[in-house]
């Protein structure tokens, strides 16, 4: 079957055949998905390469639902919930997981269910696909975490990577960002996907290292986290005009002290290191679209002169935004 979901009444709402076999291509195959529910729209992009699935689903809701669904294919899962609450479980794993906002794991199964519980207006969520033989072979080099979660991949153990889920930093994001707006046409697509993967996977791992040795300390509770998110998200929607310090801790109802550490905890980056690179991720996907000049994306992005934008832009990737374009 491959993946199904089915509202409280069974009926099915969204439907995708796939098997272990589908992942046996030598081609980049991409499909577009727009589903029409009671509950609002669902759009899903997927690719399909290598032994590689990379999915990216969008819903825009106009009430709240809760959906079943269930998976029966073998395969390791890189899952990144970036918005709203999916659950799942494996009757062979210990406990379920939910994964909320911002926050990812990877999960290894032959068949796996669970509930998306579609939460607020909008629900987003990233995933990447290995096939058996697929992930082996990206993961056979892989640290000592990986190399625990492969061998109960090799054993055909359902497992998850950590034992709680961790948060999706900057470096994540960057990268699923660099994937959804990548410009380059086939081959150098498919070869540019297998790479963000790799660098995903490397990320992951660090991530769970890093988590592992370091305990949160200034993230005390769902309401700090929340807060942190909160920030994020008001930085992204006035990315323009960025807010000073005093503003953002009047905005999200924390000290400016523990907002600082908050989010370096949680993004592994400062507050205006984070604006920072994703003002230069979206200038480098806006160069490379070639809709507008680079004076237009330095002011649109709230840069104070041009020469300033020039600087920033060749010091993060080598080379000046006239030669990017």
């Amino acid at each position: 079957m491959g993946f199904e979901l089915k509202n409280d009444a069974e009926d099915s709402v969204f439907r995708q055949n796939f098997n272990e076999q589908s992942f046996d291509t030598n081609e980049l195959r991409a499909e577009v998905f727009n589903v029409n529910t009671p509950y609002g729209l669902m759009n899903a992009n997927t690719w399909l390469f290598d032994g590689i699935k990379i999915s990216y689903a969008a819903s825009e809701l106009t009430q709240t639902a809760e959906l079943d669904w269930v998976g029966d294919t073998e395969l390791v899962t890189m899952h990144f919930n970036l918005q709203g609450k999916v659950s799942m479980f494996d009757k062979n794993l210990p406990g379920a997981f939910e994964l909320t906002d911002n926050q990812h794991n990877m999960f290894y199964g032959k068949a796996a269910q669970g509930k998306m519980k579609l939460e607020g207006t909008s629900m987003r969520s990233f995933l990447i696909q290995f096939s058996r033989a697929s992930f082996f072979n990206i993961a056979k080099d892989g640290n000592d975490a990986i190399k625990r979660f492969a061998d109960n991949v090799a054993s055909s153990n359902a497992a998850a990577f950590s034992e709680k889920n961790l948060e999706i930093d900057a470096r994540l994001e960057q990268c699923i960002q660099a994937i959804l707006n990548c410009q380059y046409a086939d081959p150098l697509k498919r070869m540019f996907f297998f790479s963000k993967t790799m660098e995903m996977l490397v990320l992951q791992a660090e991530a769970f290292d890093r988590s592992f040795n370091n305990k949160p300390y200034y993230i005390k509770s769902d309401y700090d986290r929340e807060r942190i998110l909160y920030v994020r998200d008001y930085l992204l929607e006035n990315i323009d005009t960025p807010p000073t310090l005093t503003e953002l801790s009047r905005k999200a109802g924390l000290n400016e002290y523990k907002l600082k550490k908050a989010f370096k905890e949680t993004f592994d980056k400062t507050v205006f290191e984070y604006l920072a690179d994703v003002r230069l991720e979206t200038a480098k996907n806006d160069l490379l679209e070639d809709k507008k000049t680079v004076t237009e994306i330095a002011y649109a992005l709230g840069y104070s002169s041009l020469q300033h934008f020039s600087m920033a832009f060749k010091k993060k990737f080598g080379v000046s935004p006239n030669k990017m374009k």
